[in-house]
């Protein structure tokens, strides 16, 4: 439909103009998944019901998740010529006092708005940049994210959407924006960071009657939800970098693979699909160039193994989602045979900016390997647990204590577990390593996708092995014997210790079963299975050999290795466990000590849980 960026750009800010106008309150409202999930649709509901209570105009926009996570749903309002003032954790109950004090009285309450989201405080709320969580980040890959309707194409043209795609068509030969990527020293964001430039050039090269474009969007690590946020919080960016990415390659399709349990990036996906098309950024000679392409779809099952880019194509064409031999790689021969490129959702995304600013403001940020900036999906025994956007090359500790506002409850940090499933837990002895890819990789873990989960103290390095291992192993597609088999093996032995039945020599033939998995195994999945065991061996050693010898778990997790007893000075008889006991197991009169039966008991933690004089002990 255009033939020129400046004509796109002019009808997109007319549509905004037009749907979004300046002399009419915003209030943006986070409804990415972890704002439903916290209750932002009802936060919805209430905010329309007082709008028209009220009689005040104004624009609900939904956004995706800016990153706090920790404090949803959150609910921002931005008043003519006024800064756009955040407050969270909203309710149902707390919308009609926000909006009648912030829009009826002018009085914005400080006492509920945490953040200005712009460059200065006002009246005496701080600026976001202010926050300890954003202080240190630096947004490239979520430069909308928060920011921006996802389902508004022209509000993502009016930020300087497209532009890098009309940049690469107009004043770019495809040689020279691989050129571009491969100067900026951009690697795959998707585990094992490959340089991304010298892929695409292995496929333009590639003979092929066709050649292929894929988006990896099937993010299967636990505790992982970058890829998800980014999708579902600006997908245009992700359309915006495979179709330069096709073009620099000389690919006429593209494949999204994207999990069907992401079914809120899955909508917003085919709406930009649909938006892109019918404004001519999709389909034959866009931007009237000789450069044509269009995307499919495609909803995986949930199989962990299709992450792997050979499982992956498999599954597109129809097939079971299994691994096959290297070479042929993908550039070579790929999706039905023909040379085909695969990057995930985090890689793509930092093409436009790449190509809109230049190689060098990219390669500005992060270490001398490892350039730009890399998102983690921060959880687990963390404070701010949330999407953030890092320097690489920043060192854990400033990522947990200062960005994750450290561990809750006054605990100890014991290990973070970086790269998902198939990473290496890291201790605490090492929180001063740079969280780049050669960093990590000496460590004995990995970059991955970027799940980054925190343990303390209360975390059991065996059970945590166990957890992950167990995880790579039921995922495990069968193909290779040393994944099918050796996994298993492995697991069994783990299963063993934390029931107490472990046995001299375990350690040992784990770690042997450990090297011959890894120099076995057909794909990644079972190449990098073993690192959880690895690594907990080797900083953590002392914590197998307590369960094996001593038959005792160091951090009372293990149940088959701990006992719940009641002290006789601290149970005031309240019978509050007893009441809560799922299987009955504690006995006593009301005023008096209770006792509980260890043949009865499940080691459920409920007792531990609900007694408030901390009388519940595990020994």
């Amino acid at each position: 439909m255009y033939s020129d960026y400046a004509s796109l750009r002019a009808w997109a800010e007319g549509e905004v103009q037009r749907t979004r106008p300046p002399d009419r309150t915003r209030i943006l409202i986070g409804l990415g998944t972890c704002g439903i999930a916290a209750g932002g649709l009802d936060v919805l509901t209430a905010l329309r019901e007082k709008l028209a209570d009220m009689r005040v105009p104004a624009e609900i926009v939904p956004v995706g998740c800016i990153g706090m996570c920790f404090e949803e749903p959150l609910v921002d309002i931005v008043r003519p010529g006024e800064p756009r003032i955040c407050y969270a954790k909203v309710t149902p109950k707390s919308v009609p006092t926000i909006l009648e004090e912030h829009l009826l009285h002018n009085n914005v309450r400080k006492d509920l708005a945490f953040a200005v989201i712009g460059d200065e405080p006002y009246d005496g709320i701080p600026s976001w940049k202010q926050l300890p969580f954003f202080a240190t980040q630096r947004r490239t890959v979520l430069r909308n994210c928060g920011f921006i309707d996802p389902e508004s194409v022209a509000e993502y043209i009016v930020h300087d959407g497209y532009a890098a795609l009309a940049k690469a068509l107009f004043e770019m030969t495809p040689e020279s924006v691989i050129e571009e990527v491969k100067r900026s020293g951009l690697r795959g964001r998707g585990g094992a960071g490959f340089p991304t430039g010298m892929k695409w050039e292995f496929c333009r090269k590639s003979p092929g009657d066709h050649k292929y474009i894929i988006c990896n969007a099937d993010e299967g690590d636990p505790g992982a939800f970058m890829n998800r946020s980014v999708l579902e919080g600006d997908p245009h960016s992700v359309l915006e970098g495979l179709l330069i990415a096709a073009y620099a390659i000389g690919a006429d399709h593209g494949y999204i693979y994207c999990r069907a349990e992401y079914p809120l990036a899955i909508v917003r996906l085919r709406k930009a699909l649909e938006q892109a098309r019918a404004l001519g950024l999709l389909g034959e000679h866009i931007f009237g160039t000789d450069f044509s392409f269009d995307v499919t779809i495609k909803e995986g099952a949930g199989a962990f193994v299709c992450g792997e880019e050979t499982a992956l194509m498999a599954s597109i064409e129809g097939k079971r989602g299994m691994p096959r031999p290297r070479p042929p790689f993908p550039a070579q021969k790929g999706l039905w045979g023909q040379p085909t490129n695969i990057n995930n959702v985090e890689t793509l995304n930092n093409i436009p900016p790449i190509i809109l600013n230049g190689a060098d403001w990219f390669a500005a940020v992060g270490t001398e390997k490892s350039k730009g900036t890399k998102t983690f999906a921060l959880t687990g025994k963390i404070a701010n647990s949330g999407l953030i956007e890092v320097p690489l090359g920043m060192p854990l500790r400033e990522i947990i204590f200062e960005i994750g506002g450290g561990i809750p409850k006054g605990k100890k940090f014991k290990a973070a577990q970086t790269g998902g499933p198939s990473g290496g837990c890291i201790p605490s002895s090492m929180l001063d390593i740079p969280v780049d890819y050669e960093s990590l990789t000496a460590a004995g873990s990995i970059m991955g996708s970027g799940g980054l989960v925190v343990m303390d103290e209360d975390n059991c390095m065996v059970d945590v092995a166990r957890f992950f291992l167990s995880f790579t192993q039921s995922e495990s597609c069968g193909k290779c014997i040393p994944c099918r088999l050796g996994t298993k093996r492995m697991l069994e032995i783990l299963e063993r210790i934390t029931r107490g039945e472990g046995q001299e020599g375990d350690i040992e033939l784990l770690l042997e079963l450990c090297e011959t998995v890894k120099l076995g195994s057909l794909c990644g999945l079972g190449q990098t299975a073993p690192n959880p065991v690895l690594t907990t061996i080797r900083y953590f050693r002392d914590e197998y050999e307590a369960h094996i010898k001593e038959h005792r778990c160091p951090a009372k997790v293990c149940k088959a290795l701990i006992t719940y007893r009641i002290s006789e000075e601290k149970c005031t008889g309240c019978t509050l466990c007893a009441r809560n006991c799922p299987v009955g197991a504690i006995s006593g009169e009301r005023k008096k000590v209770h006792v509980i039966d260890p043949a009865v008991c499940t080691r459920c933690d409920t007792c531990r849980q609900v007694c408030n004089f901390d009388a519940v002990l595990v020994e």
